[in-house]
C-alpha cells in the first residue's frame, strides 16, 4: 500500500551572522568611542587616544575596499563613525531645542563625510600612497572652511581635542590648532600603516623591520610633546598687568533671565545683582570688569544709547569708581535710514525705523567723556544667530539672540583709558572657538582676550566645560591672558600658558578679581595667519580635480574598449 504521507518541506536556516558581519560596526563604533574618550572635558591624559582614535576606521575601510564593497557600503559605515562621535560629543545641544540637537549630528556628521567620500576615491584611482595622504589633507581642507562658511560650526576641529591637555601642544603658537589636527592624522596614518604591514608580513617580519614600524610612529607621537615641554617649561608671563574683576550673575536664561520666562527677575533686579557681586571685588587698583554676554536685556538704538536710564545708572556708577571700565553685553539695534543701498545684507526693514540691524553686542563703558563704543558679535551661530530662511525650522537656543543678526567685517578693540595697555578684545561667546579669529583682535592691538558668553542653554553638561577649555588653546596661540565672564559659569581667568589660575563653580553667583599680564608680543600664528589650512585646501582642490580627471579618462576608456 503506497505511502501517501506528505513529507515537509526542508527548511532553510539562515547563517548567524558572526563577528565578520558585525566587524564594520564594531570598528566604527570603537573608532568614535575613542574619539569621544580623548575628547575635552574627560581626563587629560587621554587626549592620546585622539593618536590611534582613527585606526579603527583605517581598518574597516581598508578590509570594505579589499573585499569590493560599494563605494556607498563604505561610506554608510564612515558616516556611523562619524554620527556617533557627534552624538556621544555634543548630545549637549539639544538640551536646549530637541530636534535642532539632531539636526546639528546628522548635518555636521554629513558634511564631516564629504572628506571621507574624498579620501575614497582618491585611493580608489591612484593607490593607497596617495590616497593616505590626501586624508589629512582633505579633512584639514573641510576644517578651514567650517570656519569661514555661513554653516560654520567648528567644535570638533580636530585640534579642539587637546584642550583639556594643552601642555601637549604649546607649539599652537606656531601653527594654531589645526597643527593639532594634522599631528593626529599623520600619527594615525604610521600607527596604521606600521599595524598593516606588520599583520601582513606576519612571522616573516625581521627583528629590524618590527622595530621601525614600531619606531616611526612613536617618534611622531613623541617629538611634539617633548617640543611642547621644552616651549612650555621655558616660557614667561609678559607684559604690564592689571587688575580685572570677571562677574556671574546666574540667572537661568530657560526660567528667569528673558522677558516672559516663568520666574523672570525685573531686569533692574538683574543689574542691582551684577552691580553687587562687582563691588564685592572691586578694590582701587581695578580697571576693568567683564559683565556676561547681553547681561543688559533690553534692546537699545546705539545712536541714543546715552538716554536709556540703566546706561546714566551705569555712568553714574562707574564715576564712584574713578580709573574702572565696564565691558557688557547687550542687544541694540544699527540703523541704515530709508535708503536700501546704505543697509547691510542681513539688514530688516520697518516703515518707522527704515533699514535697521539687529546685533548681538558688547557695550564699552569708561571715562564720562568718553562716548560708548560697541562691538558686534561677528561669527553667529548657525541655526541661532545667523540661519537662512529655509532652515528657520531648525532653530537652536545657544545664548544671544535668535533670527538673522547683523554683524561687522572687522574686529573692536577697547583700550581703558586709565591703563592705556589695558587693550581688550571682546570676544563673544562661540567667537572664542575659532583661533584665526580670535588672533585677528590681536593684530589690531588687543593685550588681553575678554569673553563674555551665556552658556546655560546648555545646564550642567560637557558643553560649557568644552567651551571654557577651548579658551585655553587661544590664549596658547595668541600668548594674551584670558578673562571670562559667564552667566552660569564657568567664570575665571587663564594665563598665556594656557592654564587656568582661577575659575568659578557652574551655576552660582559669583565675582572673581584676577591679576592679568598684558602681552604685546605677536606670536608666529598671529603674525602670518592661518598656514596650514589653506595650503590643505589647495592641494585639496588639486587632489579633486586629479580624481575626477581618472575618472572622467578611466569611463571614456571602459566605454571605448566596449
Amino acid at each position: 500500500m503506497p505511502n501517501n504521507t506528505t513529507l515537509p518541506e526542508p527548511t532553510t536556516v539562515a547563517p548567524a551572522k558572526g563577528l565578520a558581519y558585525w566587524l564594520p560596526s564594531l570598528l566604527a563604533l570603537l573608532s568614535a568611542g575613542l574619539l569621544w574618550s580623548g575628547w575635552p572635558v574627560n581626563p587629560a591624559p587621554l587626549a592620546l587616544l585622539l593618536l590611534v582614535a582613527w585606526v579603527p576606521y583605517l581598518l574597516l575601510e581598508q578590509r570594505l575596499s579589499a573585499q569590493g564593497a560599494s563605494g556607498w557600503k563604505v561610506w554608510r559605515y564612515g558616516y556611523l563613525t562619524l554620527v556617533l562621535w557627534n552624538l556621544f560629543t555634543t548630545y549637549w545641544v539639544s538640551f536646549s531645542t530637541l530636534s535642532g540637537g539632531i539636526a546639528a549630528v546628522i548635518c555636521n556628521a554629513l558634511m564631516m563625510s564629504v572628506a571621507l567620500v574624498a579620501f575614497y576615491h582618491t585611493k580608489k584611482r591612484f593607490g593607497p600612497t596617495l590616497g593616505y595622504l590626501s586624508l589629512p589633507i582633505y579633512w584639514i581642507a573641510f576644517e578651514q572652511l567650517h570656519l569661514h562658511w555661513f554653516l560654520t560650526w567648528p567644535w570638533l576641529t580636530l585640534g579642539n581635542g587637546f584642550a583639556t591637555a594643552n601642555y601637549l601642544v604649546q607649539w599652537y603658537e606656531y601653527t594654531g590648532f589645526l597643527g593639532g589636527s594634522l599631528w593626529i592624522w599623520a600619527v594615525n596614518l604610521l600607527v596604521f600603516h606600521s599595524f598593516s604591514r606588520w599583520r601582513a608580513a606576519g612571522p616573516s617580519l625581521g627583528r629590524v623591520q618590527r622595530q621601525r614600524l614600531i619606531l616611526l610612529p612613536f617618534l611622531a607621537a613623541l617629538l611634539p610633546i617633548l617640543l611642547s615641554k621644552y616651549i612650555g617649561s621655558n616660557y614667561q608671563e609678559k607684559g604690564a598687568t592689571a587688575e580685572v574683576v570677571v562677574v556671574q550673575p546666574n540667572l537661568d536664561p530657560f526660567l528667569e533671565k528673558f522677558e516672559g520666562a516663568p520666574n523672570f527677575v525685573p531686569y533692574d533686579q538683574q543689574m542691582a545683582r551684577m552691580m553687587t557681586l562687582t563691588e564685592q571685588q572691586l578694590t582701587p587698583q581695578t580697571r576693568l570688569v567683564l559683565w556676561p554676554e547681553t547681561s543688559l536685556d533690553e534692546t537699545y538704538f546705539e545712536s541714543n544709547i546715552e538716554t536709556y536710564p540703566r546706561i546714566g545708572q551705569l555712568r553714574q556708577w562707574l564715576a564712584t569708581h574713578p580709573g574702572l571700565d565696564l565691558v557688557t553685553g547687550l542687544t541694540t539695534v544699527g540703523q541704515y535710514g530709508p535708503d536700501k543701498a546704505k543697509a547691510s545684507s542681513t539688514a530688516r526693514f520697518k516703515e518707522d525705523l527704515g533699514y535697521y540691524d539687529l546685533f548681538n553686542a558688547a557695550l564699552h563703558l569708561g571715562r564720562a567723556t568718553n562716548p560708548a563704543a560697541f562691538y558686534h558679535k561677528s561669527r553667529l551661530v548657525p541655526g541661532v544667530e545667523g540661519v537662512p530662511p529655509w532652515l528657520s525650522m531648525f532653530v537652536i537656543d545657544l545664548g544671544g539672540s535668535a533670527g538673522g543678526m547683523g554683524s561687522q567685517p572687522e574686529r573692536s578693540v577697547f583700550q581703558t583709558a586709565a591703563a592705556p595697555a589695558l587693550r581688550v578684545a571682546p570676544v563673544i561667546c562661540y567667537e572664542s572657538v575659532y583661533g584665526d579669529f580670535v588672533a585677528d583682535y590681536v593684530t589690531e592691538g588687543a593685550t588681553l582676550i575678554g569673553i563674555i558668553t551665556n552658556d546655560g542653554w546648555w545646564s550642567d553638561s560637557p558643553g560649557h566645560r568644552q567651551h571654557m577649555q577651548y579658551a585655553t588653546l587661544r590664549a596658547i596661540e595668541t600668548r594674551r591672558d584670558v578673562a571670562r565672564s559667564a552667566n552660569t559659569g564657568i567664570s575665571g581667568f587663564i594665563n598665556q600658558k594656557g592654564e587656568i589660575t582661577q575659575q568659578s563653580g557652574w551655576w552660582v553667583p559669583a565675582a572673581l578679581r584676577g591679576t592679568v599680564h598684558l602681552n604685546t608680543e605677536l606670536t608666529f600664528y598671529v603674525r602670518y595667519g592661518e598656514l596650514i589650512g589653506p595650503a590643505c585646501q589647495v592641494l585639496a582642490v588639486l587632489l579633486l580635480l586629479g580624481t575626477v580627471t581618472a575618472a572622467v579618462v578611466g569611463r571614456k576608456r571602459v566605454v571605448e574598449a566596449a
